[in-house]
């Protein structure tokens, strides 16, 4: 079983959440969605046999690092500024991450080491978040 690890469980991630585990079961996935409010990534999970929810602090190294580590790609509903360090993390740990964020310096910076380590760091893509969304 695939784990795909969702970070944040705000607005803009409920219809991703609800995508993913709608998805789940044909796909055989397993969708961890990590947020600093347990219970906002309770409420997204909806108690989804193949959902789990957990408390997750990005500021805390060792639950971020280990978080990372066991799972098989990362989405990132952070905002911008925060998706650095998750950033870091995936490519020292050969993750793939989704950001729906513009690329910033820090993370082009990465791109070099996430080629070294064949790994993709996808980010927000067009002109401008209200007219180019993928799902339009």
């Amino acid at each position: 079983m695939k784990k795909i690890l969702v970070i944040g469980a705000g607005r803009s991630a409920v219809t991703l959440i609800k995508y993913l585990l709608d998805n789940a079961k044909s796909n055989n996935w397993m969708v961890i969605v990590a947020d600093y409010s347990q219970e906002l990534a309770k409420s997204a999970v909806a108690d989804h046999e193949q959902g789990k929810a957990i408390f997750f602090d990005v500021n805390n190294a060792e639950q971020r690092e280990r978080e990372i580590k066991n799972t098989d790609i990362v989405i990132s509903m952070l905002p911008a500024s925060m998706h650095i360090v998750v950033a870091q993390d995936c490519v020292r740990f050969r993750k793939n991450l989704v950001t729906a964020s513009y690329v910033s310096a820090e993370i082009s910076d990465l791109d070099e080491a996430a080629k070294q380590a064949e790994v993709l760091l996808l980010n927000e893509i067009g002109l401008d978040p209200g007219i180019d969304h993928m799902s339009a």
